[in-house]
């Protein structure tokens, strides 16, 4: 039986707008395709502006008129449990779909991309009630209640990479806050967006409160601009987030923006290869690398180096690479035949330049189908070199030699980006001690996750906003002061 049959099938040929699934405004699609075996696996309605319009139009009037803003907060988490606990039950149809159209290994899918992604929604709806919705001020110069209310009308745009996932880390706080949305998926990934849509339908989530709708980058930047909107949230490259960024600028638009990561794994002297090694493994190169959070830069003791060299060739020489629903696999391919072409660019010109390839740089043997290239790594790397200093975003990884730790900062900061980072060291407690100089914003000591209890967020040009934990809400309410006479305060204390 082939992979499509297996799949999960929506109603492609339609948008869903309004608690429904219309007909789009024109007869173009998208066609997604599969990296593993570049054969297609659907044809996705393509948006136009005319079907923004009519999905900012439904979350609007959901928003304006609708009851989810009017809600209770326990009404509004009942039906986010529900959503969880439809993931759950899909949980395996959520994994192999996301494996198929993006090409992510079904052992990771299923534990990223799926479980991942309902850990995610559970930890809002956790979350949700210990945030501080309204609080009472009193001081000599006035009474106050502030409340802290819903931005309105959220546009989420959102990548192919982990598509479902950033949906959520985006959807949930939103939706709990009271707000409505629409999302727009990448084109590759759209399969699974229809999917979410079709779970939201399960679990009784009101008519345009959650809208989906497919669009290249054109009629996107219309969803943007979009006079119906209030807050665009939006994760992504670098580039596309100073565009977003710019014209929600123009417009004082909200907006918060997740972007690119060049992070740094800083191993000091007396880090322990042992356990070092291992985490590299699965958070360096998880994804086929495209991860933004990936530590894609090791910066290493200078007396750890030749060591650490012969277990990263180790290492890579171990990890299955091949067909995604393999749950041996590993790494799985790139996600379209141009996101290769520009990781393996990428690679050449480091090579040109005279580079240390330590293991990989080329194709593997034997998959003359699909978009696959094998886990490249470069040794003693100029900091400064582009392969260094730029998100290559694939499987390849730089490794940097420092003296001190001083210098080792210094190497770690040498980035235009700041979204995340690890150092380790046989003392955790050192080990912070270093990560309190690194300008990221997570650093893990020797490996350890912060959690989704934790804000998601960059320095520098990683992004504005911070997504996840408690801080997530913030990013979908507008505080509101209303001064109130001291007997009337005394009934809300």
């Amino acid at each position: 039986m082939s992979v499509q049959t297996e799949l999960w099938q929506g109603q492609f040929d339609k948008l869903f707008i309004g608690g429904g699934w219309v007909n789009p405004a024109t007869q173009r699609t998208f066609e997604v395709v599969s990296p593993a075996t570049e054969e297609p696996l659907a044809r996705i309605a393509e948006g136009s502006e005319a079907d923004i319009d009519a999905a900012v139009a439904a979350a609007r009037a959901a928003f304006d008129r609708g009851p989810w803003p009017r809600m209770e907060l326990a009404e509004r988490i009942a039906v986010l449990t529900r959503v969880s606990e439809i993931l759950a039950d899909r949980q395996d149809e959520v994994a192999r779909l996301i494996s198929a159209e993006m090409g992510c290994p079904i052992t990771l899918s299923t534990r990223m991309q799926s479980m991942g992604t309902r850990m995610l929604l559970d930890a809002f709806i956790e979350l949700a009630p210990r945030y501080q919705w309204s609080d009472i001020r009193r001081s000599v110069t006035g009474n106050a209640l502030v409340t802290r209310e819903p931005v309105g009308v959220v546009a989420a745009v959102v990548p192919w990479n982990a598509p479902l996932q950033i949906a959520i880390i985006k959807l949930a706080p939103a939706l709990l806050a009271g707000c409505t949305a629409v999302l727009k998926p990448s084109p590759e990934t759209a399969m699974s967006a229809y999917l979410l849509a079709e779970i939201f339908e399960q679990a009784g989530l009101p008519d345009g409160v959650v809208n989906i709708v497919v669009a290249g980058r054109e009629v996107s930047e219309h969803l943007v601009r979009h006079p119906g909107v209030d807050k665009v949230s939006f994760t992504g490259s670098t580039a596309a987030g100073r565009r977003i960024a710019a014209i929600c600028g123009q417009d004082l638009r909200r907006v918060t923006l997740e972007l690119g990561g060049k992070s740094a794994a800083v191993l000091l002297d007396d880090a322990d290869l042992d356990a070092v090694v291992p985490v590299i493994r699965a958070l360096s190169l998880r994804n086929t690398g495209q991860v933004c959070s990936n530590k894609t830069r090791i910066v290493v003791a200078r007396s750890l180096r030749d060591e650490l060299y012969d277990r990263l060739r180790d290492m890579v020489g171990s990890m299955p690479i091949g067909d995604p629903f393999d749950p041996a696999t590993e790494v799985g391919p790139l996600v379209t035949s141009a996101q290769r072409e520009r990781v393996e660019s990428y690679i050449a010109q480091a090579r040109s330049e005279g580079t240390q390839v330590l293991v990989g740089g080329g194709r593997p043997e034997g998959l003359d189908r699909g978009w696959y290239v094998e886990p490249t790594i470069f040794g003693d790397v100029d900091p400064n070199a582009r392969i260094a200093q730029e998100e290559v975003f694939g499987p390849v990884l730089t490794v940097h030699t420092f003296d001190t730790e001083a210098e080792a900062i210094d190497i770690a900061n040498n980035s235009d980006y700041g979204l995340n980072g690890s150092v380790f060291a046989a003392d955790p407690a050192h080990a912070l001690a270093v990560a309190r100089h690194i300008r990221t914003g997570t650093v893990e000591v020797n490996g350890t996750p912060a959690g989704f209890f934790a804000p998601l967020g960059g320095f520098k040009n990683s992004g504005i906003g911070r997504e996840a934990g408690l801080e997530g809400f913030d990013a979908y309410i507008e505080c509101k002061s209303y001064g109130l006479p001291q007997p009337l305060l005394d009934t809300l204390a």
